[in-house]
């Protein structure tokens, strides 16, 4: 029972890493007062960070479609990108 009980548990643990980038970034979003591109930036990260979530939650359900992870991997490395350029931006506008 508690294998089966991983099994279940385990894409959704997978998920939860990117989600929560994602969840951190419109939280940022919604409280700071930022110009429209950062803005932008933030938005565009935590899109690409909420699409990984979804890749990866899938590969975890069928790991042998290779599109699935290589996706995950894309969109994660476009999200982690977003959010250092945004971060970088908001240093030098703050």
């Amino acid at each position: 029972m508690s294998d089966e009980f991983e099994n279940l548990i385990k894409p959704i643990r997978n998920a939860s890493a990117p989600g929560t980038l994602a969840a951190l970034s419109l939280a940022a979003l919604k409280i700071g007062d930022f110009p429209r591109e950062l803005r932008f930036g933030l938005l565009l990260g935590a899109i690409m960070f909420l699409s990984s979530a979804f890749f990866i939650f899938f590969f975890s359900i069928y790991p042998t479609k290779r599109t699935l992870w290589t996706s995950a991997a894309m969109t994660f490395l476009s999200g982690l990108f977003c959010l250092i350029t945004s971060a970088l931006a908001m240093l030098l506008t703050v």
